[in-house]
């Protein structure tokens, strides 16, 4: 048997590509960046006399996260100690934690805002004008934040093609234990659809920020246990969009080895500044 003549693909061959000259360069697309990465806070001080409290309290913090285990959850400390320092102390602490990668905001009838510390699994829980530290993979008030009721979903309009099929399947996965992610951004959608899908979910008032190779945004739905997560590249672009339903998303959570970790590097700290 034999062949007939077969063309080269285009695309192929001397002269196919440009040379040097011709000032083509490869296009890629942008990667996140800016991780960012620890660096040991430890205040400059010409005299620690008067400071006792505060480091007496960050060897509490570093004594506290050696025992914690998975089975404490969020440990509240130093809520007392705290309102009680001057604010040199206070000043001193805050110097030292840092600001971290998550940050929350829990709204309601009692609005908190969390800042994770440079300790990861260190947390500042401000509410009411009052502050307290917490040790866990996040704070209480997260975990705990009240169900909001459920509004009648509103009859699925003009433009509205996938996302009742998709409401089905995160419904039929909450409350059933275990974890299940919706990929968004692979699902065929309109932008009716994700509109849609807002308006039947809800806002359950709670938003975490967490920082790291772009930015991560998750916010509960007013039913429980169901999860907006989104990534965005250094450039502020979507890459990412899932609905995890379970609990809490685990990209939010510190994890217990970097909690040990994290009473290791505060007990270096506060020997140094001593």
């Amino acid at each position: 048997m034999t062949f007939g003549f077969m063309n080269a693909p285009t695309g192929f061959g001397p002269g196919s590509q440009p040379s040097e000259g011709d000032g083509a360069d490869l296009d890629y697309m942008p990667m996140p960046s800016g991780m960012r990465t620890f660096h040991s806070p430890i205040p400059y001080l010409e005299s620690a006399e008067g400071l006792e409290p505060a480091i007496a309290c960050l060897r509490e913090l570093a004594e506290t996260a050696k025992e914690w285990s998975p089975d404490d959850g969020a440990i509240v400390v130093e809520a007392a100690r705290l309102a009680k320092m001057d604010p040199r102390n206070r000043a001193l602490i805050a110097e030292t934690l840092g600001e971290g990668e998550v940050s929350a905001v829990v709204a309601g009838d009692r609005r908190f805002e969390v800042q994770e510390s440079v300790f990861a699994g260190v947390w500042r829980v401000a509410s009411g004008g009052t502050e307290h530290i917490e040790i866990g993979p996040l704070p209480r008030a997260i975990g705990q934040a009240p169900a909001i009721a459920l509004a009648a979903p509103p009859m699925p309009g003009h433009g509205v093609v996938n996302a009742p099929a998709i409401l089905t399947e995160i419904f039929d996965h909450a409350g059933q234990g275990g974890s299940h992610i919706v990929n968004l951004t692979l699902l065929p959608h309109t932008p009716e659809d994700l509109a849609y899908l807002d308006a039947v979910l809800g806002d359950g008032g709670v938003t975490i920020l967490s920082r790291g190779y772009g930015n991560c945004r998750i916010e509960r739905a007013a039913a429980p246990d169901i999860w907006r997560v989104r990534y965005f590249n250094s450039q502020d672009a979507l890459i990412l969009d899932t609905i995890e339903v379970g609990g809490i998303p685990e990209v939010a959570l510190a994890a217990p080895e970097d909690i040990a970790d994290s009473a290791a590097r505060l007990a270096e700290v506060a020997e140094a500044i001593r």
